[in-house]
């Protein structure tokens, strides 16, 4: 029995320690540029510390699984003469899935080196812009600009083999000129079976479905609204509640207002953070894994910021132009932009 409480004192000991991580003190990052030529990346998939793969905007799947000493490619064309312009990526473990811009929609799936088309979509307004999937591999869910009066959202429930567009009468409705950004393949964000996807435009808001898309709601935010160019380009959410969104003015980047709010009740709720401070627009936001929520990182074509305080404040980082950043853990991440990704080690 006496040997037990030095035991329990040890694991509150631990808990205790946890609970107060002290987020660091970054003020510059260093990062490893790799070029490719001829493409603008802004969606990819980080599967290892050395490995990665891209969909980048003239059609190709590119692979690395050596920190980019060599690749492997897939080029992808459509009846041999359409070419592809992706910004959407996502696996489900077994598979990738690459998601086009513009009309037609052209989603394909990746297996064992090969490209086959498992989504068609054809219509004069149809643009698709983020594509993911959820923690069982199972369920996939892709968003787009409204082509009736609510968004254009497809989901799959047998990990990618079919995918089927939900219908307006289980959407919000949208008001004209919403619509959502092809940034970063980062609007969209999904923890166990609950999906946030942001809007921007006429209106700036949070979609929610706690139920692989089945059911939705849709809730208001602060962030600067009104014109096509103004929105939400980002979105992510370390758990459940805790949330954060970031945008602004693609035309104007320089602008800082009413462009970076947070959440502590699961999207409901938004306060705007660091109003008229930077940093600027940026196209993506992302939680640094295991620093409770603390740490997080922006990036855009102004520069890579940090924010050891769950986004109050923030410091410029590196002048590097990137579109995305995605984690591998908490020391680790990769970055993609025009003709190049990155490899950054913290």
């Amino acid at each position: 029995m006496k040997r037990i409480f030095p035991l329990i004192f040890t694991f509150l000991f631990l808990i205790g320690c946890i609970q107060e991580y002290q987020p660091r003190n970054i003020e510059k990052v260093t990062i490893k540029t790799i070029k490719i030529d001829s493409s603008s990346i802004r969606a990819m998939v980080v599967t290892g510390h050395e490995s990665m793969s891209y969909a980048a905007s003239n059609g190709t799947i590119g692979f690395t699984a050596n920190n980019g000493v060599l690749w492997h490619t897939i080029k992808i064309r459509y009846q041999d003469s359409v070419i592809p312009h992706f910004r959407s990526l996502a696996y489900n473990g077994a598979d990738y899935f690459a998601l086009s811009i513009g009309n037609p929609a052209l989603l394909y799936k990746i297996s064992n080196g090969a490209a086959s088309l498992q989504y068609f979509e054809e219509d004069e307004n149809v643009f698709y812009d983020a594509l993911t999937f959820f923690e069982d591999n199972t369920h996939g869910i892709a968003v787009g600009d409204p082509t009736e009066n609510c968004a254009s959202i497809i989901i799959t429930e047998d990990s990618g083999a079919t995918w089927n567009k939900i219908p307006c009468e289980n959407l919000p409705e949208f008001s004209k000129d919403e619509a959502f950004f092809a940034a970063s393949n980062t609007n969209i964000k999904t923890i166990g079976s609950t999906v946030w996807i942001a809007s921007g435009g006429s209106k700036a808001r949070v979609l929610k479905s706690t139920n692989y898309g089945k059911t939705w709601q849709i809730f208001e935010t602060p962030i600067i609204q009104g014109t096509v160019p103004q929105g939400i380009y980002s979105i992510d959410f370390y758990n459940e509640n805790k949330g954060i969104i970031i945008g602004g003015n693609y035309s104007v980047p320089s602008e800082n207002k009413a462009n970076k709010a947070i959440t502590t009740d699961g999207g409901k709720t938004w306060t705007l953070v660091a109003d008229n401070e930077n940093p600027n627009y940026k196209s993506c936001v992302q939680y640094v894994p295991n620093t409770n929520g603390q740490e997080v990182f922006a990036v855009g074509k102004t520069g890579i910021s940090f924010s050891n305080n769950g986004g109050i404040t923030w410091k410029e980082v590196s002048k590097d132009a990137y579109y995305a950043i995605q984690f591998l853990d908490k020391n680790t991440a990769w970055l993609s932009g025009h003709e190049k990704v990155g490899k950054l080690k913290l």
